[in-house]
């Protein structure tokens, strides 16, 4: 008995050693972004010494008291069929890695559905496809053991928005790309960003605290019970009848609160690709709202960007798709990325009222944070479920051209820079006037309402002047505030850049306006 101790002791000292693992993002067929330093990182015995190698460079550190390791592969050039390796206790290699652009897709529905439910109605994505197989392009999804080859049955229930904008990027570029995709369909900004990240924002938790200054609870409840009271009712007979029951009616939260648990589908689809090395996001959500009562999609997406930012340690680029989507008509109606928008209107006789341009401002505002662009969809065709997400594609294609990648076309149509009054009239100066300012489909210029000091709108006169835009109207002899495109549905409106985007939302005033924020 007394020899068998030491080999038993021998035994479970080799059980307890812990081989060398990787996570399911660090895998054959990856792709590393190049130019920038490329975490390494996994699992070992503590202590264990891990070394990791490629392309003549080698990098070696030790695992922690808790056997993580991460080592930092200096800046590589773009490249194909590189081997990586990882050596402890046991070696792994990594086959078939590629150098290039790396891009994180998240959101909801319009990031996560496929392209087999979407390659029937658009033409674009159907050319797309036909130029497979891609082997220069690389797919990891959310849950995946590993990255995938783009191969088409691989593409057919991948991201339809996020493979066509990689795509268009690696024919542009000439370089690898990998694309990794985390979304849920209708979920909130307040699901993807963790509750430190939330809580630790001071703009978040500033807003919340003035919202609760008017807030009343209480007659939201009751409000919420007279609902819920009738909605029995017509569930009931729907039911009887064979209908459709309408959904359920939300119990109100106090401020602050969130309709499900904050930040869990980060910590499922997002938290996993950290630290990965990317050159940036691109975002499809928004109809969710942010799902906590009190903070709107302007200020939770601020603390969404800092966190995952600071989360990757890396200041990359985040590229959102503008909400809600379509509503306006295009410069040009036959060409293949527009060919959805809305025909153009005239002029309706009653002025847009107060609340019809909240959520489009509220969105548009989000690129003002930093290193923040937005993909203008106004001009792409609406729907919950645009179906030309080949346009989607095209427009963030070009935004990231220009954003990220310093090329020079025009990637916005004009936005609101300032305004001076003079005398009966209003000029307002844009930003992204590129070859300069055009009204399309009108000799007249569209869309613009003018107010006095009585917060009464009227339709305006509008004319382009060099860079500038003059609003006036005879029924308004005092001016104090204008407003453009102010409705979610504004084909009437026909300001654009001679690039051929259009002018977005705007207002000149800081006026209270009707405001339920969730």
């Amino acid at each position: 008995m007394k020899h068998q101790i030491p080999l038993l002791l021998a035994c479970c000292a080799a059980t307890l050693h812990a081989e060398v693992t990787l996570p399911p993002v660090i895998s054959d067929h990856m792709v590393l972004q190049r130019d920038v330093p490329a975490p390494i990182w996994g699992k070992a015995s503590p202590g264990e010494e891990v070394a990791v190698s490629i392309a003549g460079q080698s990098k070696s550190t030790k695992a922690d008291e808790k056997g993580g390791w991460k080592v930092s592969l200096d800046p590589l050039q773009a490249a194909e069929g590189l081997t990586l390796t990882v050596k402890g206790s046991n070696t792994l290699t990594i086959q078939d890695v590629l150098v290039g652009e790396v891009w994180l897709g998240s959101g909801q529905s319009n990031m996560a559905g496929p392209v087999r439910t979407f390659k029937g109605a658009d033409e674009g994505l159907q050319k797309t496809l036909a130029a497979a197989p891609y082997p220069r392009i690389r797919l990891m999804k959310q849950g995946a053991k590993g990255w995938q080859p783009a191969t088409p049955a691989n593409v057919d229930a991948f991201s339809a928005i996020l493979f066509a904008f990689g795509s268009r990027l690696q024919t542009e570029l000439n370089v690898p790309v990998g694309l990794m995709v985390g979304a849920v369909g209708g979920t909130p900004s307040g699901f993807w960003l963790t509750e430190e990240m939330f809580r630790g924002d001071a703009a978040c938790q500033a807003q919340i605290k003035e919202f609760a200054k008017t807030y009343d609870f209480a007659a939201a409840m009751k409000a919420y019970e007279r609902y819920m009271t009738a909605w029995k009712a017509n569930a009931e007979k729907a039911k009887q009848s064979g209908g459709k029951v309408g959904r359920e009616p939300a119990v109100p939260l106090q401020p602050g609160e969130c309709s499900g648990e904050i930040g869990h589908l980060y910590q499922a689809h997002v938290q996993p690709y950290v630290p990965y090395a990317i050159r940036g996001v691109l975002w499809d959500q928004g109809e969710g709202g942010t799902g906590i009562t009190g903070v709107d999609q302007f200020h939770v997406m601020g603390a969404l960007i800092k966190g995952w930012r600071k989360a990757w340690q890396q200041d990359f680029p985040f590229i959102y798709m503008q909400k809600p989507s379509g509503g306006g008509t295009a410069w040009d109606l036959a060409n293949p990325t527009t060919k959805n928008a809305d025909a153009f209107a005239p002029t309706p006789a009653k002025v847009p009222a107060d609340i019809e341009g909240q959520a489009r401002e509220v969105h548009i505002k989000i690129q003002q944070h930093p290193h923040t662009a937005m993909v203008i969809s106004t001009d792409l065709g609406g729907m919950t479920h645009p179906t030309n997400k080949s346009g989607y594609a095209d427009r963030a294609k070009q935004v990231a051209l220009s954003f990220v990648y310093g090329g020079q076309a025009e990637f916005s149509g004009p936005l609101y820079a300032s305004h001076s009054i003079e005398g009966g009239k209003v000029r307002i100066k844009f930003s992204h006037i590129g070859r300069g300012l055009a009204t399309r489909h009108s000799d007249q210029l569209q869309g613009f309402i003018i107010a006095g000091a009585d917060k009464q709108f009227h339709w305006a006169d509008a004319v382009i002047e060099g860079d500038s835009v003059i609003v006036s109207s005879a029924a308004v002899p005092q001016p104090a505030a204008v407003r453009y495109a102010w409705s979610s549905q504004s084909p009437w409106a026909s300001l654009f850049n001679k690039d051929g985007l259009p002018a977005q939302t705007f207002r000149t005033d800081d006026w209270s306006l009707l405001n339920a924020r969730k």
